[in-house]
């Protein structure tokens, strides 16, 4: 028998249970001017906004932003460790050549859909969350059943569409495969591998619901260490590979078959990530395997009304990926430098996206009516600063740090100094735009609460017409980073757009008090890169032989002493997030004194 239901409507918010006010357990403290904090008052409305009080026999206490941030990063973090010795492995065994080529192309439409759909934070996973926080508990199952039947009926057309037009579909893709004799080989390994993978369709969206259904019931654990199994399958089919072929496994003529593995594992991790949620679901009570069609169920009709529009806008943002990769089809080896260069932007932006959109998500659901708008302005500052606070003092380091980097990550066997010299000039081009990558998702989810689907979508329509310009005038002069600088510069309109939309939505913006304090971000971010660029190049005119460790060291220190500049430069900046953050920390701490 399942469990009795959690409370698809406990707020995952400020306040840790009802008889702990004094916990407030923000994410960083919310202030309602540039020198005041208002999160007791925050505190207040937003239990107010829940819209169905549960009984305590129904819930679970109540978790904090900084609790639940506290769980996804830590599982986050696990599961993008293993990604990245999966992508370490990976290029071991095939470096930049036919095999992880033609992957590249092969997974564009899979990975499209197992992101899109099956991504924490994708349509699926918000239209989910959106609906099910607000709605009873025990309309849970047969809704998600039912979501569940419809969109696994849909997706399985499409698995099988995909399996019957693989060829045309990679010609699609990579047109500039068929121009070579290397070319040919690597687009008859591409096409097998996409046939592979065609049942990825299905599975994405059938992970995406089960991902909202979990979160909106206030798990967070499972959904985001389960993307940790697809990398123990890829790990576990290579290393069956390299126990069979040894050192050959880098040898030309096994190109096919470790193309066949990498297609085989990566399904297999799917399929694993899927059934892994099923037993959480039941034992919660949030629905089973049960076929169910009753589309005049309560929530149906207004889960689609989010996830059409979420999807076609995510969409359109994933097919600026493929027109990227149309152009590298023409650039030798660029489909493969934009994967590993792209494995170590998202490693830690993954983790901190979600750290950041998860928690805060919810909130921006519940203060989505008018007269909480200025209680959610205060939350989309606490979103944006975090996210520069994150992503900026990170951009610089990764920018400047780049070529160690990626030689410490990838440089051994198949994979070679030349390999190197390819991914990092990708990795600062994609270490640019982080801000704007993570700030653009941000201000997307506002939308998505506000029930406004259809703004993302029109900017993203813009983008695509954008990103292919900026391709065609970018890939002459700048080659394979050309094609990362589009996307940056695509991300930076759009997040403006965004934010011009959002300030005549919900009447005006406070301009002036997002602006200084990101600002003052950037600048402190600057100076942390300069600093550790100094620190690099002592340490490597300091050790002339560079090993594994003292690569290593030198990564360590350079990259500790340039956040150590940026924490102090953002103390002087008396920003009540951090301050807000800081102040929890020695409460919990002082726990345990």
């Amino acid at each position: 028998m399942p469990e009795s239901s959690p409370n698809l409507n406990s707020n995952p918010d400020l306040s840790l249970s009802s008889d702990n006010h004094d916990e407030t357990g923000d994410l960083g403290a919310v202030p309602e001017s540039s020198d005041e904090l208002v999160e007791e008052n925050l505190n207040e409305d937003t239990r107010e906004d829940t819209l169905i009080e549960p009984e305590p026999s129904q819930t679970k206490p109540q978790r904090s932003l900084l609790s639940i941030a506290t769980i996804v990063a830590f599982a986050t973090l696990l599961s993008k460790v293993v990604g990245l010795l999966r992508q370490m492995a990976i290029a071991a065994a095939f470096g930049v050549g036919v095999a992880v080529d033609a992957y590249n192309y092969a997974y564009v439409i899979p990975g499209f859909l197992l992101i899109l759909l099956g991504g924490i934070n994708g349509p699926f996973h918000s239209a989910i969350v959106s609906v099910l926080s607000k709605r009873k508990p025990e309309e849970a199952a047969p809704l998600v059943e039912t979501i569940n039947s419809i969109v696994g009926l849909i997706l399985l057309v499409v698995s099988i569409l995909l399996f019957v037009f693989a060829e045309p579909l990679i010609d699609l893709v990579a047109p500039g495969l068929g121009k070579t004799d290397l070319g040919q080989t690597t687009r008859l390994v591409a096409i097998e591998q996409f046939r592979i993978m065609a049942p990825m369709a299905m599975l994405s969206g059938l992970i995406g619901i089960g991902f909202g259904t979990l979160n909106a019931a206030n798990q967070f654990w499972l959904p985001s260490i389960s993307p940790l199994l697809s990398s123990v399958a890829v790990l576990i089919g290579l290393g069956g590979l390299a126990i069979a072929l040894g050192k050959n496994i880098i040898d030309p003529q096994y190109a096919r078959l470790g193309g066949q593995i990498l297609a085989y594992s990566t399904v297999a991790g799917a399929v694993l990530q899927w059934l892994a949620q099923v037993p959480a679901q039941w034992k919660s009570g949030l629905g089973g395997l049960r076929f169910r069609l009753d589309i005049h169920q309560p929530g149906v009709r207004e889960i689609f009304k989010i996830m059409g529009p979420a999807t076609f806008s995510s969409g359109m943002m994933q097919i600026n990926v493929y027109t990227d990769l149309f152009f590298a089809s023409y650039i030798p080896q660029a489909a493969s430098a934009l994967g590993y260069a792209g494995l170590l932007v998202q490693t830690p932006l993954g983790i901190i996206s979600n750290v950041i959109l998860v928690p805060l998500f919810p909130i921006f659901s519940r203060l989505a009516e008018p007269e909480n708008w200025q209680q959610l302005k205060l939350r989309i500052r606490q979103g944006l600063v975090l996210t520069g606070i994150t992503m900026l003092p990170l951009s610089a380091l990764m920018i400047v740090l780049a070529r160690p980097i990626v030689s410490l990550v990838y440089e051994r066997y198949a994979f070679n100094q030349s390999a190197s010299e390819i991914v990092a000039a990708v990795l600062v081009a994609y270490s640019i735009g982080m801000f704007a990558y993570l700030g653009r998702d941000v201000l997307v989810r506002v939308f998505y609460a506000l029930g406004d689907g259809n703004t993302p979508f029109r900017i993203s329509i813009v983008n695509i017409f954008l990103n292919g310009l900026f391709d065609y005038l970018f890939v002459d002069r700048f080659g394979a980073p050309g094609l990362v600088l589009a996307t940056v510069a695509v991300n930076v309109l759009s997040m403006v757009a965004l934010l011009w939309c959002l300030d005549r939505k919900i009447d005006g913006l406070p301009w002036r008090d997002w602006s200084i304090p990101l600002m003052g971000l950037t600048l402190a971010s600057a100076i942390a890169g300069v600093a550790s660029w100094v620190v690099l190049v002592g340490l490597q005119n300091f050790w002339v032989n560079q090993g594994f460790g003292v690569k290593f060291a030198e990564l360590c220190l350079s990259s500790g002493i340039g956040l150590g500049v940026f924490g102090l430069i953002t103390l002087q900046l008396k920003l009540p997030e951090v301050d807000g953050a800081i102040a929890q920390v020695k409460k919990r701490l002082g726990r345990f004194g």
